[in-house]
């Protein structure tokens, strides 16, 4: 029994909850990381290049799974992103970066639209659900889905990580 009456192992425990609550209130409190720059390259309807301190930096549209270029709506998809953020001065939202190094970010238009919603808003994005737990891309892929939207136009629409899983199992062997 610790002085107070408390049993010292609740005492530990409540010492460490307070301390995690007082780190996890800091972390809160640090403002998101941002930057804006022109965009100078759209890769696909989910990666984008965004001039940053004189150099392109990769974004990779948080949240979304757009389709894979050679796959089923991955070209419009990349012309849809283009013809809304290509040449335009963007902020990038910074959430981390994934385990290529690009920088995974929510990317605002001029207009204050955020193209990760435009693109899952126009049906040419998946809402990424492994990543994501945002109830905004939620709705707007549902939505996109009932009244059969961009990708959703097809019967059966391939995901882009099924697309990617399939083509590593088969892909030829040199």
């Amino acid at each position: 029994m610790a002085a107070n009456g408390w049993p010292a192992r609740r005492q530990a425990v409540w010492r460490t909850t307070l301390l995690l609550g007082g780190l996890l209130s800091l972390v809160g409190a640090a403002p998101a990381e941002e930057f804006s720059g022109q965009v100078v390259g759209v890769a696909d309807g989910d990666t984008i290049s965004v001039l940053r301190n004189g150099h392109a930096t990769t974004v990779r549209l948080v949240g979304i799974d757009a389709p894979e270029k050679r796959q089923a709506y991955g070209q419009p998809a990349k012309r849809f992103a283009s013809s809304l953020a290509f040449g335009q001065t963007v902020t990038v939202r910074v959430r981390g970066h994934d385990r290529y190094m690009r920088t995974l970010g929510e990317v605002i238009l001029p207009d204050g639209r955020s193209l990760n919603q435009e693109m899952a808003r126009a049906g040419l994005a998946w809402w990424f659900r492994k990543y994501s737990r945002d109830p905004v891309l939620a709705h707007l892929e549902e939505e996109a889905r009932e009244h059969h939207l961009g990708l959703w136009a097809d019967p059966v629409p391939e995901a882009p990580w099924t697309y990617r899983s399939r083509r590593v199992r088969f892909a030829p062997t040199p």
